[in-house]
């Protein structure tokens, strides 16, 4: 039987109570690895922390905000206290706050900044020097098929997405002399709980957008994070990967809010 492919290996999850997070870290568990679950809900921290530990996995929970860079930081040496090492961060943590640009607030804009944007910067910067002491780390950030193509009603978004982009290729060239791998993952539109909230029609429209004919599913973005975390990925430095069903942005496509 062949060794798991993420085995004894220290990963920090960030939004990991629902969704894509949690997938990646059920994901994570499956492959082998020792799960830190992170969200801002304890009640879905500690549900995903046992079903990691149902699958065997060794995991540990914590509610962090990740805007707010004590908690980060308190995380962070936690993690180093308990394993002595960090291997791989994903920072999944984020959120929508769609308006179009001459109806943004100030706050809205603000908010998604502050945690998809600021949030990736801090758990970032709180693992580097841990990294690059151990010679060897893996950070994957969660961009968007939006901060490739950008999306109608998304300013803020959009710009945090982008702006991931940009975390990624700088990190990349920085960290990776120093045997630290950086990439993000885009997806496209996901099959997510935010869905539940919109129209049959709407997500019907959505899927007809995908030359695949479908949305996506949690678990497809977590087997692309699973390999970037990987060594089979020891090469895959400052990559962008889409997932998202060869969906690209048309003129003519009306406005929707992927995942």
């Amino acid at each position: 039987m062949s060794t798991p492919r993420l085995s004894g290996k220290v990963s920090i999850i960030t939004g990991a109570g629902q969704g894509i997070g949690l997938a990646t870290a059920l994901k994570f568990a499956r492959e082998g690895a020792i799960v830190v679950v992170c969200d801002v809900r304890q009640a879905q921290v500690d549900a995903a922390v046992a079903q990691c530990q149902a699958l065997g996995a060794q995991a540990l929970g914590r509610v962090v905000d990740v805007t707010q860079r004590e908690m980060v930081d308190a995380l962070v040496q936690q993690v180093l206290d308990t394993h002595g090492r960090i291997d791989v961060l994903v920072n999944n943590a984020g959120i929508t706050q769609d308006a179009r640009l001459q109806k943004m607030t100030l706050e809205q804009f603000d908010r998604v900044i502050d945690v998809n944007l600021r949030g990736v910067f801090h758990c970032s910067q709180a693992v580097a020097d841990a990294m690059v002491a151990q010679g060897s780390g893996v950070i994957l950030n969660a961009s968007s098929v939006v901060g490739v193509y950008g999306n109608f009603g998304q300013t803020n978004y959009a710009a945090s997405k982008f702006g991931v982009i940009g975390f990624t290729k700088t990190w990349s060239r920085e960290l990776g002399p120093k045997g630290v791998r950086v990439n993000a993952v885009a997806p496209g539109f996901v099959q997510t709980p935010i869905l539940s909230t919109m129209p049959d029609k709407v997500i019907e429209g959505m899927a007809e957008r995908v030359p695949l004919k479908r949305l996506g599913q949690p678990e497809e973005i977590a087997n692309v994070y699973a390999f970037l975390a990987s060594d089979e990925a020891s090469y895959v430095n400052g990559a962008v990967l889409e997932v998202s069903g060869g969906m690209t942005k048309r003129p003519d496509s009306p406005p929707v809010t992927p995942t």
